[in-house]
């Protein structure tokens, strides 16, 4: 089994980008969900409130994150990758029940994501110095971004292809998000994960990654249908929730190592 795609989504909802390689760090990938959009007092908003989100691109332009309509690409704006913390006001960000302290990008971004979605919309960025934790029914000690719940996300292409061949038309993996794909294995094999590594990277498997509205919409478009949540809500269900894919958490230390598309998993 081996890596063949590498994702991060550097705000949270918004455009994918796909590596050959890329950083692992305590709380995910680099640059991962690292940003997201809120509304004025700091709680989050993502496809499933707002499925235009996937009319935006993004690509790391050092020393910025660009951002762009995928219908105008000169319709964007560049966010610096390394904000200065201290210069930027402090709010207390709400994903779900967690709450973290987080900083508020300045007023021109803020301005030109409320105009391109017609929302009064702040961008939020976490700073290395917040420490949101994740559920430690599941992974004691370790720290997340604004990503859902855990740091990495990791699915098969067998689980996709056992999902497709149930469908009349097949859907793509972006559907799902995750940040790490590989090949091999029986479906959904990712669901047995412990320990392992990928590379010389070590992982963790803690939690199936449970699923929603946004795998039923198509990350172009916007447009939603009632597939694939519908078929896979008739066989792949741990009581009322749906699943597909696999949260991880990083074993390693402070950070630097690497994952590389063709990256073999050993267990």
């Amino acid at each position: 089994m081996h890596l063949t795609e590498i994702n991060i989504y550097p705000i949270k909802g918004l455009g994918q980008i796909s590596l050959s390689e890329s950083v692992v760090e305590p709380r995910g990938l680099q640059f991962d969900r690292r940003w997201m959009l809120a509304d004025p007092t700091g709680r989050f908003l993502t496809q499933r409130e707002m499925p235009e989100f996937t009319h935006f691109g993004a690509a790391i332009r050092p020393p910025f994150l660009e951002v762009f309509l995928k219908k105008n690409p000169s319709e964007k704006v560049d966010i610096p990758l390394f904000p200065k913390a201290n210069q930027l006001q402090k709010i207390n960000a709400t994903i779900w029940e967690s709450k973290c302290s987080a900083r508020i990008m300045p007023d021109e971004i803020n301005r030109w994501f409320s105009e391109k979605l017609n929302a009064d919309l702040r961008l939020l960025w976490m700073p290395t110095t917040t420490r949101r934790r994740t559920d430690p029914k599941f992974a004691v000690g370790h720290v997340v971004s604004f990503a859902d719940g855990y740091p990495i996300l990791i699915a098969g292409e067998a689980s996709l292809a056992d999902l497709n061949s149930r469908l009349a038309e097949p859907v793509p993996m972006n559907r799902f998000r995750p940040n790490l794909v590989f090949a091999g294995g029986e479906p959904f094999f990712e669901e047995k994960l412990v320990d392992f590594s990928i590379g010389n990277c070590q992982f963790r498997g803690v939690k199936d990654c449970g699923r929603c509205i946004v795998i039923t919409t198509d990350q172009d478009s916007g447009v939603r249908s009632a597939e694939p949540l519908r078929t896979l809500s008739k066989y792949k269900k741990i009581g009322n929730r749906v699943i597909f894919g696999q949260n991880l958490v990083w074993m390693g230390g402070d950070g630097g190592e690497k994952v590389r598309v063709g990256d073999v998993l050993k267990f």
